[in-house]
């Protein structure tokens, strides 16, 4: 077996044409064919993936590969290095260790090294943890053993609170009283351009003192963005990339805890992929949620089977989805495949073109998907055809996905599903699983919450982060 592209009549095995996309190579079925060849195999051999972050805990994740210096060493890398990354940005952390491959090993120690092809990831995952970024190579038995640990959530809406969502392109809050939304407000702003962080500053405190004026006090703020933090704190964001690292650190790191000393009031903020899985856990009353919001960029969020989050920061924006060699690559890692191309406003934008549509020069990103939605509205065919594509690469996707969460239920938000092209989008991943997943068919449960909530449900499920005395 070969990795994807080595020769044309080996990529054709894998690859799934869409509407838009006539060369998809989903990772989950390259993972799959890959899988059954190594277990035909009786010499195959165990491979453990660990990844340590703070306080110790650790994720193993246990799987097989074709025996060493055999035919297939190339197809081990490229799995293996695929199943590194999407672990990394699933779970955070500083610390690789392999176990069970020496050649496994240093193919990963090559690649997460300061000049090597993850450069980028270190260099966050570094940030992120503070810590120098490390690979190991050990053997299996001297493998460290699975430590998690679990962020109880309380769910409670009593009380006067404000809740709200920071995107890309555009930001929501919502005022609160015991569980009720009195206000909501959608404001488009470009903080990714901006390079003063008391541009973002103004602009949030802004937001939330004009949502305090509709409650007669405010008991807590619940927040949720794009990016990761930790107790509170900026680790890594998309909303603030063209603020100068000095600036980064001085200001932007501990925005929130500034604000909060000025607002004087419980305050807590997550990535805004855990709150899409919290709203959804929440209205439907349901554990195992995956929630996907797909907006300026793809954040992703997961509620266990007991009601809880996890530390994981959940950057499905940087999973490898697509295996095709010629993918769309990331603007910012400069990585190809990743599913902020395939789950977001940049996936519509770079679909559209694809199917004949043209923007105006110098409108913003919202704006074009704002053109293209309308088009929807229209059922234009060239429209159709982008969420067609969008929904056939989510469908593919979840398969993915299950393999690292196992959800039950799957819920999906943001402004990229709104209208009719959100409906086409779950039609065409349903579509998917039941043709070539049946199994996973009846296991997923794919949910499009009515249009109020995919656009701010959001910030109101974020409004129940803080805990309260009342």
């Amino acid at each position: 077996m070969e990795k994807p592209g080595h020769k044309n009549k080996i990529l054709k095995e894998f690859i799934r044409p869409l509407p838009l996309d006539e060369n998809f190579c989903p990772a989950a079925v390259w993972n799959q064919i890959f899988l059954e060849e190594v277990l035909k195999n009786k010499a195959r051999l165990p491979l453990l993936i660990a990844i340590v972050k703070d306080n110790d805990n650790t994720l193993v994740y246990n799987t097989r590969v074709f025996p060493e210096n055999s035919n297939s060493e190339q197809a081990n890398f490229y799995y293996a290095e695929q199943i590194v990354k999407t672990l990394l940005w699933v779970y955070g952390g500083y610390k690789i260790i392999i176990g069970g491959s020496n050649k496994i090993g240093e193919h990963i120690k090559k690649l997460y090294s300061k000049n090597g092809k993850r450069s980028f990831d270190i260099e966050i995952m570094s940030r992120i943890y503070e810590k120098p970024f490390t690979v190991e190579i050990t053997d299996i038995e001297n493998m460290p053993e699975e430590r998690e640990e679990t962020i109880n959530i309380d769910r409670n809406l009593d009380g006067c609170r404000i809740g709200f969502d920071l995107g890309a392109s555009d930001r929501k809050v919502s005022a609160v009283i015991n569980g009720k939304s009195v206000f909501s407000e959608e404001v488009v702003w470009d903080p990714g351009s901006q390079a003063d962080p008391s541009y973002h500053y103004n602009e949030i405190i802004a937001m939330l003192r004009g949502a305090a004026t509709h409650m007669p006090k405010v008991d807590a703020i619940g927040g949720s963005s794009a990016g990761i933090y930790i107790n509170n704190r900026v680790m890594i964001a998309s909303l603030f990339r063209s603020v100068p690292q000095d600036l980064f650190n001085t200001e932007v790191k501990n925005i929130f805890l500034k604000i909060q000393k000025e607002l004087k009031v419980p305050l807590k903020v997550i990535n805004d992929g855990e709150v899409t899985a919290l709203a959804g856990s929440m209205s439907l009353n349901k554990n195992s949620v995956l929630g996907i919001a797909m907006g300026s960029s793809e954040a992703g969020g997961f509620v266990d089977q007991n009601g809880n989050l996890k530390p994981w920061i959940n950057e499905v924006a940087f999973f490898p989805v697509d295996f095709n060699p010629d993918a769309a690559a990331d603007e910012w890692s400069g990585d190809k495949g990743c599913g902020v191309q395939y789950f977001s406003q940049q996936s519509v934008i770079r679909l559209a073109r694809k199917a004949g549509i043209s923007f105006e020069s110098g409108s913003k990103p919202a704006q074009n998907l704002i053109k293209v939605q309308e088009l929807m509205k229209k059922n234009d065919k060239r429209a159709i055809k982008i969420f067609e594509t969008i929904g056939g690469y989510l469908g593919y996707a979840l398969v993915h996905y299950y393999d690292l969460y196992k959800m039950s239920t799957v819920l999906i938000l943001g402004r990229v599903s709104s209208g009719k092209g959100g409906t086409i989008i779950i039609q065409e991943a349903r579509k998917v699983l039941k043709r070539e997943f049946p199994g996973l068919y009846d296991i997923i449960d794919i949910h499009l919450p009515d249009e109020k909530s995919r656009r701010i449900g959001q910030s109101i499920a974020a409004a129940s982060l803080p805990s309260i005395n009342i």
